[in-house]
């Protein structure tokens, strides 16, 4: 009879213990779920936010290409006559100086015919080749066009084109061609080169254009890759490579049909975080399995699987370039990796968040906390500034994912990417965009933008200014002496304006000077003058003293005037000064 009861009590104990271990296993095995789940949709989202962004940033870069042939196209008019020497030198001079096209360029009829070149035929591509497909299409749409890779000469070239337009129909096309070894996307992939992935940009057949590993150019991308090409939004695409699981994140719906696409193997992408709760569900279940043994070999076993899981996570966080913090549900900072200490200088947990956001982001981000606290395992995407310890502000982009319903994290969960290097290259090709690479000063587009603003409400005494002399510097002394003089010729024009004046170069020797409120030619008169003495004032130029004039027309604009009317009105007002019989000889240097 005792020793039935103790045989009971044995298996008693026994079956407490194995559901002691069953419980114990299943809320292990259920925690370690959630955080790996939630850990890889914010992986996932932010790898698909860095594909979109990277996408965009190339786009940008050709699109900005195509702009730079475009201006050329509207400040250096052009005869497109075949084999006139004026506009071989021209193209040539242009190819020289371009930071896009100095493989070279090409003028044709709109049939295709060449007009003029830079070079022989025979170092540029037949525009009726299959790669001008997307190129054409987008001119018949409006839009400058991009073809795919072609390869001449054994160089890997890309074409942009844009129409020369004479009145208001087309009437001939000018090709740049990019040598894409040398091409601003590949020295910028390159920069971006790591060893756990590749960067690439291919064209719409899946030939590789740029990467980050350049012994890629001009192979073709895997055909699952291939098939997404066209996608206009960021996708996942999983294949095989050598045997190897691969995963890539394409981007597609660049001009020309061309896509981003970054590439690595499915184990670097997942990353350790998997492999350690992988780790972690097979020693939940081997304890399952041992429970039998005995509830203090048991205990013994979980509590040392456990610290070592603990001991792998926070290696794995300790070393992670992201932030991870949990906030409470006042955003308060409970836990932040060690990362974050590396990052911002200073240790956040007992802080607010919102004292660490700057001041400017601040209201929208307790806008979005307040509504992701109501939507159950919801995320918030934004980008935000983040005080450092000294004082300066880095950016960020967040994912925040509402975890409060879950136990085992209890807070919302914050994945934060330093992202300010990637933030200040779009705001440099933003400023690029609007601003002439030589003297820094704004470019057309951006003064039509001002005087388009300044027109709807007050006068604006547009000014438009030529240089006298300015070509005999260039013959004589070469263009460099010609750039030089053009930046000094704009420092000086600053210096005669007001703070909120306009000082704008348009090309060539050529500038226009907005005066927001001025309504009368009498008004302008002290500015001309001071503005004539700066330009008659001798330069120096490397040991050369020269002297030059300036030619000013004055057009005094109403509101609600048209931009374009103003300043050909100004253009017309300085051509007639320039022609004045008392004007003779101006044209000196």
């Amino acid at each position: 009879m005792g020793a039935g009861r103790m045989r009971l009590r044995s298996w008693l104990v026994v079956g407490i213990s194995t559901a002691l271990l069953l419980a114990i296993g299943a809320v292990g095995i259920s925690v370690n779920r959630s955080a790996l789940k939630a850990a890889e949709t914010v992986h996932r989202a932010d790898s698909l936010a860095l594909a979109t962004n990277n996408g965009g940033l190339a786009a940008q870069v050709l699109l900005v290409s195509a702009k730079d042939l475009n201006d050329f196209v509207t400040n250096h008019p052009l005869s497109m006559t075949p084999g006139d020497t004026g506009d071989t030198a021209a193209l040539q001079e242009y190819a020289k100086k371009s930071s896009y096209f100095n493989y070279g360029l090409v003028m044709t009829d709109l049939t295709g015919n060449p007009l003029n070149a830079t070079g022989p035929a025979n170092m540029f591509p037949d525009t009726l080749s299959a790669a001008f497909k997307p190129l054409i299409s987008a001119l018949a749409l409006g839009r400058p066009g991009f073809s795919s890779i072609m390869t001449v000469r054994e160089t890997l070239v890309q074409a942009v084109a844009v129409p020369i337009v004479v009145g208001s129909a087309p009437t001939a096309i000018l090709y740049g061609f990019i040598p894409l070894v040398r091409s601003q996307l590949q020295e910028y992939l390159v920069k971006l080169q790591d060893d756990s992935h590749v960067s690439m940009l291919v064209d719409a057949a899946g030939v590789v254009g740029a990467a980050s590993d350049p012994a890629l150019l001009g192979t073709r991308v895997d055909p699952a890759i291939r098939a997404q090409v066209g996608t206009t939004e960021s996708v996942f695409v999983t294949y095989a490579e050598h045997g190897h699981a691969m995963i890539a994140t394409v981007n597609g719906g660049l001009p020309g049909g061309w896509a981003y696409v970054r590439t690595q193997s499915t184990a670097t992408f997942d990353g350790p975080v998997r492999n350690r709760s992988l780790t972690i569900n097979l020693a939940l279940l081997t304890m399952l399995l041992v429970g039998a043994a005995g509830l203090a070999i048991l205990g013994y076993r979980s509590q040392l699987v456990r610290r070592r899981a603990e001991e792998r996570f926070s290696a794995l966080v300790e070393h992670a370039p992201d932030v991870v913090t949990v906030l409470d549900a006042d955003g308060r900072v409970v836990y932040t990796s060690p990362s974050g200490r590396r990052i911002l200088g200073v240790s956040a947990v007992g802080s607010s968040v919102f004292d660490l956001i700057h001041p400017e982001e601040r209201q929208l981000v307790r806008d979005r906390f307040a509504a992701l606290l109501h939507d159950k395992g919801g995320l918030e995407r934004m980008q935000v500034r983040v005080r450092q310890a000294g004082g300066d502000h880095r950016w960020f982009d967040f994912t925040a994912s509402n975890q409060l319903h879950n136990p085992a994290l209890d807070g919302v969960v914050i994945n934060a990417r330093d992202i300010t290097d990637s933030r200040e290259m779009h705001d440099r090709l933003a400023h690029d965009a609007h601003h002439d690479p030589l003297t820094g000063l704004p470019n057309r587009r951006r003064l039509q933008q001002s005087l388009a603003a300044s027109l709807q409400s007050a006068p604006v005494a547009v000014l438009f200014v030529d240089l006298d002399g300015f070509k005999p510097v260039n013959d004589e002394l070469g263009h460099e002496a010609g750039d030089e003089l053009l930046r000094q010729i704009g420092a000086r024009l600053s210096g005669c304006l007001r703070p909120f004046d306009v000082l704008a170069r348009v090309g060539g020797d050529e500038f226009v000077i907005l005066l927001p409120g001025v309504g009368t030619a009498a008004e302008t008169s002290a500015v001309t003058d001071r503005l004539k003495a700066c330009a008659d004032a001798p330069f120096d130029l490397a040991g050369h003293e020269v002297r030059i004039g300036a030619s000013i027309g004055v057009h005094v604009a109403a509101p609600g005037e048209h931009p374009d009317a103003v300043l050909r009105n100004a253009d017309e007002a300085m051509y007639a000064v320039k022609h004045r019989p008392d004007r003779a000889g101006r044209h000196r240097a």
